[in-house]
């Protein structure tokens, strides 16, 4: 089986492009005018979204090497213990939202620190994997289409970041630690 998944990964990417191109044909679609055309409008895209993306980087920057970020995580950690929410995943916690390289350093030092099959281990994976990078997602998207007021978009997406932060905790409590 795993033979067969390997041969149909490699053939995966041929596949796509080779139907794109003859379904390109059959619809007497000019294909290199349409692909000079987007890539025209991607370079555009990312040209409006730099200054977008300026911005989050320093933000990032300032929040972590000003010392903010160690305060906010001594001042939950009380807090977290009570819950039983490990302290040492708050930095992952507080990160992805607005960095996902900074997210997944975090992630490869505690995967290093505690091992991969540890229970901060697995949380931190199952976290990485179950949010998104709101902050970054958000400059990039807004920033294409013009979008000023976010206000309520940041609100939910944070709402929603909070509750895959529990149930990341949640599920791996239940399927690694009661077994």
């Amino acid at each position: 089986m795993v033979g067969i998944l390997y041969y149909i990964s490699i053939a995966m990417i041929p596949a796509m492009i080779t139907i794109i191109l003859a379904y390109g044909a059959i619809k007497r679609v000019n294909l290199y005018d349409a692909f000079v055309e987007g890539a025209a409008e991607g370079f555009q895209s990312a040209v409006r979204i730099m200054p977008y993306l300026v911005a989050i980087f320093l933000a990032i920057g300032i929040f972590r090497d000003s010392g903010a970020l160690d305060n906010f995580i001594e001042i939950l950690s009380p807090i977290t213990y009570r819950l039983g929410i490990p302290s040492e995943i708050l930095p992952l916690a507080i990160m992805r939202p607005v960095s996902g390289s900074g997210a997944l350093g975090i992630v490869n030092d505690l995967i290093q620190t505690y091992g991969p099959d540890s229970f901060i281990g697995r949380v931190a994976s199952t976290m990485m994997g179950s949010a998104e990078t709101i902050l970054y997602t958000m400059a990039v998207y807004f920033g294409a289409v013009g979008i000023k007021n976010g206000r309520h978009t940041l609100g939910a997406a944070l709402f929603s970041h909070l509750v895959s932060m529990i149930a990341s905790i949640v599920i791996c409590r239940i399927v690694f630690l009661q077994g």
